[in-house]
């Protein structure tokens, strides 16, 4: 037999509800990845529902910790339920793998150090035979339905995959590797080899180079390959000073502000 809350659930005062309204939920390539999974993983019916519940706020709250989340959820009876869904995570020695191949690759480096998550990381994840999203969620929930999940669950999931849309690097933290952690190893992995600078030549006396001083020591046409450089991007400021110990809605500050400082960047780029 399958139960099925039947009244109207309690109403939460201040709880997580989810900012997308209708539609589907989730805004960044990571958090639809997710979506994606569990839409395919679970039924259909519960997810609606569960969609519901995470639209009206029933969410109270949530903790991510290494391979685990859990959450209370109010339904229509007085006591909360609780919810708990498990990935498995991986180890030190996985991690320790995973953080070589981050910190040589320019690309994913210097992208999550600016506090991104690169499309491709996903590829550098399966290559390693780590693959970064789960294919398979065990979820638990104090709620007579024997359904799995039942709505509270998916209502902790769809909240959970906006709270990717904020912080990415909960993705990672679910997976066993917190944001500072990650970004601490990075940061004192050796940097990447970069391509020889074609502009580059050694200091000499002046007196050795007087017979071609004023010859360009490279081609033209070598000069044109070299890349241009990058701006500044418009979110410095935020990684220069010191992160304030404030978070919204379980997400740091300065990740709530860095798309806020990028649109006042790019003012034109928004419909």
């Amino acid at each position: 037999m399958v139960f099925f809350e039947s009244a109207r659930p309690i109403q939460v005062d201040g709880g997580l509800a989810v900012r997308s309204k209708r539609g589907k939920i989730g805004e960044q390539w990571w958090s639809r990845r997710f979506v994606d999974v569990l839409e395919e993983v679970c039924d259909p019916g519960r997810l609606s529902r569960g969609r519901a519940y995470a639209r009206k706020g029933q969410v109270i709250d949530f903790a991510l910790t290494p391979g685990q989340v859990q959450a209370r959820v109010q339904g229509s009876r007085s006591a909360p339920y609780k919810v708990t869904v498990k990935i498995s995570h991986f180890d030190a020695d996985q991690w320790a793998g995973i953080t070589e191949q981050l910190g040589a690759r320019a690309l994913y480096r210097a992208a999550l150090l600016a506090g991104e998550m690169p499309h491709e990381i996903v590829d550098l994840f399966t290559e390693l035979g780590l693959p970064l999203f789960p294919d398979r969620l065990d979820i638990a929930c104090s709620c007579p339905d024997w359904g799995i999940p039942c709505k509270h669950g998916s209502a902790v999931l769809y909240v959970l995959a906006e709270a990717f849309d904020d912080d990415p690097f909960l993705v990672l933290a679910w997976r066993g590797r917190g944001r500072e952690e990650l970004l601490g190893a990075l940061r004192g992995t050796p940097e990447p080899e970069d391509t020889i600078d074609p502009l580059a030549v050694e200091d000499e006396p002046l007196d050795a180079r007087l017979a071609d001083y004023y010859s360009p020591a490279i081609s033209l046409g070598r000069l044109r390959e070299r890349p241009p450089r990058g701006a500044a991007p418009p979110e410095l400021l935020l990684r220069a000073l010191d992160a304030p110990p404030v978070r919204v809605r379980h997400v740091p500050l300065v990740d709530v502000l860095r798309p806020h400082y990028r649109d006042l960047a790019n003012p034109g780029t928004e419909e």
